[in-house]
């Protein structure tokens, strides 16, 4: 099964992005691979069940089906019913975000399907070139030229003087730390829904990293990263309840714009903070304590007397899923890449900690299990440590893979056996804390924790929000340790 994710930003608000896409039977208005389209049957174009037949520009023929249409998630879903590709099981989503900067759109849109292997390439190609980004480039066409107007003024609004000045660091492209620099940009009072927050500590996480260096299609370039951060309401937009201005909140989620002094968020993706809680320490924790709350608890459902081995366990997740782990009764074992990082690792809980060397990881894990192997693995690192976490588990075991750091892992499927019946996870955070309901319980527990001082945050590097780069190199070279942040100095203490 292939599974394809795309996404993109639209320098447009999202009424007006969802008011072209949400016609289902409208895209031959705008995407240039579609000549003509009609609903069979005489059936509504936004019809659960319709189903649109539609000509290519090169002139083959697809019949899709709609499976769902949210106008509150600004989503929909749909399949292919048929067509002249060699594509089976074809199933997609397309799904618009507001972004929390200058009334723009972040347009999702992701698929599975199943293709010949030798044709895998080419249709992914296909795919994602001559729909998805070919569709993206026509909506960013036809919308520029009203959001060009607004812009110098040709409609005859006046300016809003609630609008901010802020400092942003920009990736200018997908590469190294050098890609970033500095951008002035003016943040608009929050739309409705909203609030806009003065930003003073940046969460700064691995997966930043993936977004600047092209290898997670989460961003579009040039755009301003980041996923975490902790300030206070400025400004609350028509319709939030529960906040107001002065107080203090952190967020950890998407879409990115986190590396910013000031910027609007949709209210139902915001955390009020306890008193306990500063916020530096909440742009240290958010993302990481939740990851962890998440991993310990949901993912899978760690029991007192069970073993633990724990990857990275002197870096931020590992810092803490160490101490969480063993408050609740696990042997923790922690690996760690250098050996200067061993003294950190056992402060965090760790009964054991292996480097692994001139002896295998899976031979000191056997010296310490008696050959039989953990029950559970917490794997951020991906590629390099695969195998040997597989080999590394008891019968029955479970790897959870819930970072990349050193790669992805390629060839593994499950068409091919795992030995000992191990399960094997690959969480993804989001879909934890999807609602504001489960937001809500996954950051209690975490600030109940801290408050408990059952975890203990470490943020041990902080950076002008001007030096991410020396950040990101910190944190890519495996130099830190506990968490890193970016101070804005928007916000004192």
């Amino acid at each position: 099964m292939v599974k394809l994710f795309r996404s993109t930003v639209i320098d447009a608000p999202l009424a007006d992005v969802w008011r072209l896409l949400r016609d289902f039977n409208g895209h031959h208005a705008w995407h240039p691979a579609i000549s003509h389209s009609h609903i069979e049957d005489g059936k509504s174009a936004d019809q659960i069940g319709a189903i649109r037949c539609f000509t290519l520009s090169d002139g083959g023929t697809v019949r899709e089906r709609l499976l769902s249409l949210s106008d509150e998630d600004h989503s929909f879903t749909y399949e292919i019913v048929d067509c002249d590709l060699p594509i089976s099981s074809y199933r997609a989503r397309l799904e618009l975000k507001p972004v929390t900067d200058s009334h723009q759109t972040y347009w999702m849109w992701s698929s599975s399907f199943e293709t010949p292997p030798e044709q895998e390439t080419e249709v992914m190609e296909t795919v994602s070139r001559k729909i998805y980004e070919a569709g993206f480039q026509s909506i960013r066409d036809m919308l520029s030229n009203d959001i060009s107007s607004v812009e110098h003024g040709t409609t005859g609004q006046t300016v809003n003087e609630n609008v901010l000045e802020a400092k942003a660091m920009v990736a200018s492209h997908f590469g190294g730390p050098e890609v970033f620099h500095e951008r002035a940009m003016e943040i608009s009072p929050p739309s409705p829904g909203q609030v806009r927050i003065r930003q003073h500590a940046i969460g700064v996480n691995y997966v930043d990293i993936y977004c600047r260096n092209g290898s997670f299609d989460l961003v579009d370039v040039p755009a301003v990263l980041g996923f975490e951060a902790a300030g206070e309401v400025d400004m609350v937009g028509d319709g939030v309840t529960g906040f107001h201005t002065g107080q203090r909140v952190a967020y950890a989620c998407p879409p990115s714009g986190a590396y910013a002094s000031i910027r609007n968020m949709n209210a139902s993706l915001v955390v009020p903070l306890p008193e306990h809680v500063s916020l530096e320490l909440a742009a240290g924790a958010f993302l990481k304590g939740m990851t962890a709350e998440i991993l310990l608890h949901r993912v899978h459902r760690l029991q007192p007397g069970e073993s633990a081995l724990i990857y990275a366990a002197a870096g931020g997740v590992g810092h803490l899923l160490c101490q969480w782990a063993k408050h609740i009764g696990a042997t923790v074992i922690g690996c760690t890449s250098r050996r200067e990082k061993i003294g950190a690792a056992k402060q965090a809980g760790c009964h054991h900690v292996i480097v692994p060397g001139a002896t295998s990881l899976v031979s000191q894990i056997n010296e310490i299990t008696d050959g039989q192997g953990v029950d559970v693995i917490f794997d951020g690192v991906g590629k390099d440590s695969f195998r040997n976490s597989v080999n590394s588990l008891r019968k029955g075991g479970h790897l959870v893979c819930y970072g990349e750091s050193s790669g992805r892992v390629n060839n593994w499927g499950l068409e091919q056996p795992m030995p000992k019946s191990i399960t094997i996870s690959r969480p993804y955070f989001y879909d934890y804390i999807d609602t504001p309901e489960t937001l809500k319980t996954v950051s209690g527990n975490l600030f109940e924790a801290i408050e408990k001082r059952i975890i203990n945050i470490q943020v041990n590097h902080k950076f002008p929000l001007a030096d991410v780069a020396k950040a990101h190199r910190l944190l890519e070279g495996r130099q830190s340790t506990g968490s890193i942040v970016l101070l804005s100095g928007q916000v004192a203490e």
